[in-house]
């Protein structure tokens, strides 16, 4: 583990209502970004900063998770666009980000990082939509956690 490094910290469901899934390799969290519902990482338990750090093997199991959310999201949060990014520049510890993305998000067509181009607030059909996926966030987690624990 490095020093400081927020990423390294492994935690339970029973402590950490983020948490989804976790095995001796990898977690799942849900990010809680209240203006992308929905916005989920996949995180690598042992400090390394690229995927070429780890063996062919631990990159397909680890790229099959990242899939397995993706396909998960779009089946049950059915957005116009699924972003996928492995950063990593604030935080040096290999990571996933995956994010559904609507057309009427804060930041759409630009990345989530980006200053938002209009608030949630500003248009009625984006705040109607960000409830929808909110209150589908269950079904999300519920169905995450059970195509996880068949990998």
């Amino acid at each position: 583990m490095q020093l400081a490094c927020p990423l390294c910290h492994r935690t339970s469901t029973t402590i950490d209502p983020a948490l989804l899934f976790t095995t001796d390799s990898w977690r799942v969290i849900d990010a809680q970004d209240p203006d992308f519902p929905g916005f989920t990482r996949v995180i690598w338990h042992d400090h390394v900063k690229e995927m070429t750090d780890l063996t062919t093997t631990e990159q397909q199991q680890l790229m099959s998770v990242v899939l397995t959310v993706e396909a998960v999201m779009r089946q049950t949060l059915s957005p116009d666009k699924i972003n996928l990014a492995s950063l990593g520049n604030q935080v040096p510890h290999l990571h996933w980000h995956v994010i559904p993305r609507w057309q009427d998000d804060t930041s759409f067509p630009d990345s989530v990082w980006t200053l938002p181009s209009q608030t949630a607030n500003e248009n009625a059909a984006s705040l109607a939509r960000q409830n929808l996926i909110k209150s589908r966030l269950t079904e999300y987690h519920r169905a995450l956690i059970n195509r996880l624990a068949s990998l």
